[in-house]
């Protein structure tokens, strides 16, 4: 047999289209915008619009005016310290906590097509970051503690003004005291743990950094985020915006608000399935059992196919027969009695 011959054999235009439409099949662990977007938006309407909620909350409380804490004259000794412009910019903020962690997300959904992931590692973001905002300038109006630098923003010129009770009579603008009593937490701290905190356990869920193999290399890559908000706050003690407890605070609240808001939506890193959301999974386990229900209802149907097809083989085989004495056929086309067989299979 010559070899054309062969590959026509082989590869009948049948079997192409087959291996065709099998190869255009979308993939049933991929879980992309187009296919499952709308739905999973839906579903989770109510969360969005909490955020929404959340953000309003937000511009209140920067706009109102922190609770004014008395300042003394003797307390000026540790408040005197001079007024530096920030070295990491408020505009700088959402920009490494919030869009440099949702284009690492979006890298991930091109690399797996997961629209779960992406979905709810954006809304996971976002609400650690809005809840930490929200906690955070709560206590800052709350608390009213003077930064570090009040001296000059109460007295930009350097001449000292007190009343009766030996308070403060600041005579500088309205919005540098306004920001003088908003010293704890620090902002810039527990924002940056927020974005980068939720960050570095999204990396260490995804490349399983924790899988009990060793492979410590894997650390430098979930630290990194964790270094950078580090830094982040020594910048902020650096430029007598806040004092160290300040910091200390800040980090530590949104480090722990990313955490709860991470474990809504994934498992812990450490897990087997950590690399994955839980939502990614109960999807897989639904069309597991959608499988399953059509793989039994096509296998009833092609019994069930299989039975009518024995009994019109039946039937024709009764109408051909042979009598054993006379051999005779015994052609008989009895609709009744064709019904009747096929009604028995």
């Amino acid at each position: 047999m010559a070899w054309k011959d062969v590959l026509a054999s082989r590869f009948s235009f049948g079997r192409f289209l087959a291996l065709f439409k099998l190869g255009c099949q979308v993939d049933p662990a991929a879980h992309t915008i187009q296919s499952h977007g709308a739905s999973l938006a839906r579903n989770h309407l109510q969360d969005w619009l909490i955020l929404l909620l959340l953000l309003v909350i937000e511009v209140v409380l920067y706009a109102i005016h922190p609770f004014y804490r008395f300042v003394g004259r003797d307390m000026m000794e540790d408040l005197k310290y001079p007024m530096k412009d920030n070295t990491v910019p408020v505009w700088a903020v959402p920009l490494y906590a919030v869009l440099l962690p949702i284009a690492v997300f979006l890298f991930f959904y091109m690399r797996r097509r997961d629209v779960y992931d992406l979905h709810h590692s954006i809304l996971g973001l976002l609400f650690a970051v809005l809840v930490t905002a929200v906690l955070t300038d709560a206590i800052k109006d709350a608390v009213g503690r003077p930064r570090p630098d009040f001296f000059w923003r109460c007295f930009p010129d350097g001449v000292e003004v007190y009343n009766k009770l030996g308070g403060v009579v600041c005579h500088g603008k309205v919005s540098d005291i306004k920001e003088g009593h908003k010293s704890f937490p620090s902002g810039h701290t527990s924002w940056s743990f927020a974005g980068l905190g939720f960050l570095s356990l999204y990396l260490s869920g995804k490349i399983k950094a924790f899988d009990r193999r060793g492979h410590v290399a894997r650390l430098c890559i979930v630290v990194l985020p964790l270094l950078v908000a580090s830094l982040v706050g020594v910048s902020r003690v650096d430029d007598y915006w806040h004092h160290w407890q300040d910091v200390f605070a800040g980090g530590l609240l949104g480090l722990v608000v990313a955490t709860f808001c991470y474990r809504q939506f994934f498992p812990p890193p450490y897990n087997d399935d950590g690399w994955g959301t839980y939502a990614y999974f109960q999807a897989m386990e639904e069309e597991s059992r959608l499988n399953a229900n059509r793989n039994t209802q096509n296998n009833n149907a092609v019994g069930g196919q299989q039975d009518v097809e024995a009994g019109i083989v039946n039937a024709e085989a009764r109408r051909h027969r042979t009598d054993a004495f006379t051999h005779v056929p015994l052609d008989i086309h009895s609709p009744t009695l064709e019904a009747m067989e096929l009604e028995r299979k």
